[in-house]
Parts: structure tokens; C-alpha cells; sequence
């Protein structure tokens, strides 16, 4: 916590606005749009799921439409497709971000052309606040008139050739989930490019009331607004969010030099100055290989052993249970980074004598 959320929230109860409207929803949504510099157009939502299930609404998916996706990431980028009866189709990862990989997005393009099935949407993610391949995505998109849904839910403070994430996609979305990089407690939004989406998602997440003195509903709605009193905490939150990026990048930086001469480590990093991701989390990946045995499993436990939280990267989606009979596109790259990669305590608020523990731990492991 900032230390103004209080004051926020304190004034919610002080002029009794706790409904999912108010001050501070009017508020929360315009600090985000200046802070996106007026590109774009915010909706605040009760999560980052609910501004993904809109979006596609939104970008007019129904079901049975095909949604093409990200395999590399959290259920949530998913689950909101078959909401809707949609089907989705996963995609591989590329190297140098992590995230959806151009060619075989293409590939599956065209594939799901041939079988008479043209995609509805594309989900990009910005997975652990490193931006995607924006400008290669968007080339293959506009190539098929296919839209892009943005997930920013890890990258609020993230940008690509100083354009900020989420604003890249035709709708977009950040989550402030208690994990983000700042937090509503729970809560998202959903960026849009033109007022009209934006009082079309408002719209939907207020139920779908039509204008009437009677409650009247034509189109089915839901309860997806977010209160005043969880904006409050986000308006608080705004006036930290650098100050908070500045420090998950120092830490960051504290593993690149914690692992620097260490053979066959390597922490994931943005490819060049063009990036610049707010590292939400930082990862690492670990060739066995080259640390004569030692994995990413050696170092969880480790980690678990002297009670240091730690875990593997997003399992994707295209080897999870409930969506594995589902199309995939690609080879073994997010695969791999699965079996290989592990997520490192990353949060702003980790102490001196924390850092301390991890460095007695990573030399215990690999005897430094």
C-alpha cells in the first residue's frame, strides 16, 4: 500500500458510495486513461477475467467461433472463450518474449481457413509483464481482418517503443488482481479504443439494464462493475504504480547479477531497449545440462525447504486437462519453458535480509 488509499476509501464511506459506481470509479478509470496517455478508453471491472469475457463479447465472438490464444499463460486468458461456447486454439510461444509466436499464429491461420473455420479473435498476452511481439502479431492479424484482445492483466507499466501495454490490442486488458503489480484487492479494466465500446462494456457489466423506468433487459448483462470502495484503493494505488515497477525491476536486476556466473542459468529478459517490462515476475530458466544436474525442481525445493516461495512457470494451456482436446498450433518452446523455468520471488516489497536468504540459498544449490 501507497498510504492515499485510505483516504479514498474514506471518503467512499463518508458520502456513502459503496455501490459498484462513484467518485472513485469515475476517478480510478480516468487515472488509468492519462496514465495510458488518452490513447484509449477504460471500463473498471471486478476482475481482469470478466474485462477478457467482454472483450470478446465485444469483438462479437458467439458460440461456436473459434478464438485463437496463447497456450503460455494463466487459465484466465482462456477459460472467458469457452464462457461463451467458443472453441479455443492455442498457440505456441517464440524465445525472445515468451509470448505468441508469429509464424506458427499464422500457421494456425490458415489451417483453421482450410477447414472452413476463420478465427474470431486473437488473445495475445504480455506474459509476466514482457511485452509481445507487437508490431509481427498485429502484421499477421490485419493480414486475415482478424482482432487483437490484448492481455496486459501482467503488465500495467510495461511498454514497447514507449507505447504503453494495453493499448496495443483492439480492446485491451489489465487486471489489479492482490498478485499485480498494484491492486484493487481484486478488480480489472477493460481498455477500449472509442467511448461507444466503453459504455457498451459498462453496458454489460451493469446487468444490460435497457433505458426504461422499468428495469428492462434486451441483451443478457452481468455484474461485472467494480465497486467505489475497491476504486478507491486502485486511486491510492496510481500514485505508487512507477514507484512500484522501479522496484520489480531492481529486483530484477539483483538476480541478473545473483545468477551472472552461474553456467546455465539464465534470466528471462526483455530482447532489446525497444521492450521495457515493468518484470513483474522474474523467471529464470535452468539447463541441466550445463549445471550438472541441478533443475528448476532442485531449486523449488530448495527454495520450499527454507520456506521461500517460489514455482514453476504457466502450465500451458494446451497440456491442461480441461483444454487439451483442443487444436494446437507450434512445436515444444512453451513446453519446454514449462519443464525448464521457474518463477523467483519478485514482489516490491521484499526486504534486504529476504534478498539475503535467496543469495544462501541459489550458492547452497549450486555451491557458489
Amino acid at each position: 500500500m501507497g498510504g492515499s488509499e485510505q483516504k479514498f476509501i474514506k471518503e467512499a464511506f463518508d458520502t456513502n458510495w459503496v455501490a459498484p459506481l462513484g467518485p472513485n470509479v469515475n476517478g480510478f478509470e480516468n487515472d488509468i486513461e492519462c496514465y495510458l496517455e488518452n490513447k484509449s478508453f477504460v471500463s473498471a471491472l471486478n476482475s481482469g477475467t470478466a474485462a477478457i469475457h467482454l472483450g470478446l463479447i465485444l469483438l462479437g465472438v458467439k458460440a461456436g467461433d473459434e478464438v485463437i490464444c496463447q497456450s503460455l499463460t494463466f487459465s484466465a486468458s482462456a477459460n472467458p472463450i469457452l464462457y461463451l461456447q467458443a472453441t479455443p486454439v492455442f498457440v505456441d510461444s517464440e524465445l525472445e518474449t515468451w509470448n505468441l509466436c508469429p509464424i506458427a499464429l499464422e500457421e494456425a491461420i490458415i489451417d483453421r481457413i482450410k477447414k472452413g473455420r476463420i478465427p474470431k479473435a486473437i488473445i495475445t498476452v504480455n506474459l509476466y509483464g514482457v511485452p509481445y511481439q507487437t508490431e509481427a502479431v498485429r502484421a499477421v492479424a490485419n493480414k486475415y481482418s482478424i482482432p487483437i484482445l490484448e492481455d496486459s492483466a501482467e503488465a500495467l507499466g510495461s511498454s514497447y517503443k514507449g507505447q504503453k501495454c494495453g493499448t496495443f490490442g483492439d480492446i485491451g486488458v489489465i487486471s489489479f488482481n492482490g498478485n499485480k503489480i498494484i491492486t484493487t484487492s481484486g478488480g480489472g479494466a477493460i481498455v477500449t479504443k472509442t467511448k461507444e465500446q466503453k459504455d457498451k462494456a459498462i453496458f454489460f457489466a451493469t446487468q444490460s439494464k435497457d433505458f426504461a423506468p422499468h428495469y428492462q433487459h434486451s441483451e443478457i448483462g452481468y455484474n461485472y462493475r467494480m465497486s467505489n470502495i475497491c476504486a478507491g484503493i486502485g486511486r491510492g494505488q496510481m500514485e505508487v504504480l512507477d514507484s512500484h515497477v522501479a522496484l520489480r525491476r531492481e529486483m530484477h536486476e539483483f538476480y541478473v547479477k545473483l545468477f551472472k556466473e552461474i553456467q546455465g542459468v539464465t534470466v528471462f529478459s526483455v530482447p532489446n531497449e525497444d521492450y521495457f517490462s515493468n518484470y513483474w515476475l522474474t523467471n529464470i530458466t535452468i539447463d541441466p545440462l550445463k549445471t550438472n544436474g541441478i533443475t528448476c525442481e532442485t531449486l523449488r525445493l530448495a527454495f520450499e525447504q527454507n520456506n521461500i516461495e517460489s514455482r514453476p512457470l504457466w502450465k500451458p494451456m494446451h497440456l491442461q486437462p480441461v483444454f487439451e482436446m483442443y487444436p494446437y498450433y507450434g512445436s515444444k518452446i512453451a513446453e519446454t519453458l514449462f519443464k525448464n523455468g521457474l518463477c523467483l520471488p519478485s514482489g516490491s516489497n521484499l526486504s534486504k535480509e529476504e534478498c539475503e536468504r535467496i543469495v544462501t540459498v541459489v550458492k547452497d544449490v549450486f555451491i557458489v
